[in-house]
């Protein structure tokens, strides 16, 4: 008999992805936990053995992993460094009460300081985005307990260069100016870092307005983790009853697909054919509605060119320019009230002017106004929230006419997602969504295809993408594994599998969309996570996603009103 085989490094990743989901879920519906107890040592263990790209040194006992930490900063509360206790809940009503909502650019949910030593924190996107917090917030206690190792000598006594840092904040906090050059040199002691690799990492950490100054935040995240270690000052992670109470259960999704739904009823679009685009909020109109409300203002005369222009940050009046015009000819916006953080826009495609549109609209008028289309854009999604949103708008509500379907025609998803071939920027067009960790799949039909995007300039891949649990769970044993495989895989990704299961729930088995219904989806990649410096925590796109956003933008909507 052959001896077993050794496991790989993707099995052993793809198990630690388990155990990690298996202890999230644990720990969720247990109520609390402490992160360095034993319940949070088993989400540590299985983050260390899975050593996702994107925290990097992770797995280094003396290197403070600096891209990761601005990553997560990015995407929790400001002064969360601060804070023994954290609350996940749902939405409670603080946002009627006296506490200013904290809101991080990356990840938008409301966040709340209770007091110096509690966050709250609003979980209003699903199962998904408590995966997400819990994820960072154990990678942010590994790297507290390196620097606290880091502030003591042989005999655990508090290195010089700790009392130095103290000083630091303390000037810091009065307005005081400072020395840089020393207080780079005590806090790279601190963080195993070099003075360089500390001064790089500063700098990044000051042009954030979400984050403190890396000299505050790395000595909160010391000085909690020896209050614990020395003083029994225990952290804890905990999760309201309401919250435990209402996931799962779509709550926050029915209410805001009802209001859609209410919507369209009052305005009596409920019986024209829908297209629905899961995008930002600001492509497609920018597409409709730029040309004319810049004419005269800009010399740009491409869509990609108008759109580089409004997204510069000081051009906020050409902005309110775009979108007043397009509120006074058949924009619509819905500001989500739900808690679900999507708004959403209608277009009544009729009661837009062809003579104003780009050249690179192909729009055939006759076609629009015998069709009479509706363009519904909702804002992205986040993980298994794209299934709860998809599959309540799909839902047949009543009214005074008794139970009514929408009669949705297309469907397009334009994403970011990893890419696994090529380099940011490029295009993925899916042929099938992959669920990490299970068997399930979802061969899709896509209406889009690399011909569509050929010849403008970037790199097109089409075939299967895997839809993972969370981004930050990602590492190369694993990738590697989904694109060398015969999974033969082009990205990952968190929603695709989410909304094709809802789509294919609601067309083939619940028969409340058409078994025909077009679907559209497409990729631009925001990063490459088997390249080195290419990771989401390098950085964002910038402007170099606007080529690739607009192709999308463009031929999704050629698509609904060109017949090509």
């Amino acid at each position: 008999m052959e001896p077993l085989s050794h496991r790989t490094r993707a099995q052993e990743s793809r198990a630690a992805v388990q155990r990690l989901y298996i202890a999230m879920r644990h720990l969720f519906i247990r109520g609390s936990y402490k992160p360095l107890g034993l319940s949070g040592d088993a989400m540590i263990e299985a983050l260390k053995t899975l050593e996702p790209e994107i925290y990097g040194a992770i797995n280094d006992n003396e290197r403070v992993e600096l891209n990761g930490l601005l990553y997560v900063f990015q995407r929790l509360p400001r002064g969360i460094e601060e804070c023994r206790y954290v609350r996940l809940i749902t939405r409670e009503g603080y946002e009627d009460s006296g506490f200013p909502p904290l809101i991080p650019p990356r990840r938008k949910r409301n966040c709340y300081r209770i007091d110096a030593e509690q966050m709250f924190v609003e979980m209003t996107r699903g199962r998904s985005d408590i995966y997400d917090i819990m994820t960072h917030l154990t990678f942010m206690y590994i790297e507290a307990e390196k620097i606290r190792r880091n502030s003591e000598d042989h005999k655990d006594r508090k290195r010089r260069e700790w009392a130095m840092l103290e000083a630091l904040v303390e000037k810091e906090i009065n307005g005081e100016a400072l020395d840089e050059e020393v207080a780079y040199t005590y806090l790279s002691v601190l963080l195993g870092r070099t003075y360089q690799e500390t001064h790089e990492a500063a700098r990044k950490f000051a042009a954030d307005s979400n984050a403190n100054s890396l000299f505050h935040i790395t000595y909160w995240l010391g000085r909690l983790a020896t209050e614990e270690h020395w003083n029994n000052l225990d952290r804890e992670i905990s999760f309201s009853a309401a919250l435990r109470e209402k996931i799962g259960h779509h709550v926050l999704g029915e209410i805001w697909a009802a209001n859609i739904k209410n919507f369209l009823h009052d305005n009596d679009l409920e019986n024209r054919p829908l297209h629905i685009i899961s995008a930002n909020t600001h492509s497609l109109m920018n597409c409709l509605y730029a040309p004319a409300a810049l004419k005269g203002i800009s010399n740009a005369t491409k869509l990609e060119d108008m759109a580089r222009e409004l997204s510069v940050e000081s051009n906020s009046d050409l902005r309110k320019k775009v979108r007043k015009l397009a509120l006074q000819n058949g924009m619509y916006e819905l500001d989500d009230h739900s808690g679900t953080n999507i708004p959403a826009q209608i277009f009544d495609l009729c009661k837009i002017d062809p003579s104003t549109l780009s050249p690179e609209i192909t729009w055939d008028n006759d076609y629009v106004q015998q069709e009479k289309p509706i363009l519904f854009v909702m804002d992205y999604a986040f993980g298994e929230q794209a299934f709860e949103t998809f599959d309540e708008l799909f839902k047949p509500y009543e009214n005074e006419l008794g139970r009514l379907v929408l009669p949705v025609k297309s469907i397009g998803i334009m994403g970011k997602a990893g890419i696994l071939e090529g380099g940011k920027g490029d295009l993925m067009v899916p042929t099938a969504h992959v669920f990490e960790g299970t068997a399930d799949n979802y061969p899709i039909e896509n209406d889009l295809t690399i011909e569509d995007f050929a010849g403008q300039g970037l790199q097109v891949f089409a075939g299967p993408m895997i839809t993972v649990l969370g981004t930050s769970l990602q590492n190369k044993d694993i990738l590697h594994y989904f694109l060398e495989s015969s999974w033969k895989a082009i990205g990952l990704e968190m929603e695709g599998a989410h909304y094709q299961k809802a789509i294919q729930a609601h067309a083939r088995i619940r028969n409340n969309i058409p078994t025909d219904v077009v679907l559209r989806y497409a990729y631009y990649a925001s990063d490459n996570p088997l390249e080195t410096g290419s990771t989401l925590a390098s950085g964002s796109l910038g402007l170099d996603g606007v080529k690739p956003t607009y192709l999308i933008s463009i031929k999704l909507l050629n698509k609904i009103v060109g017949r090509v």
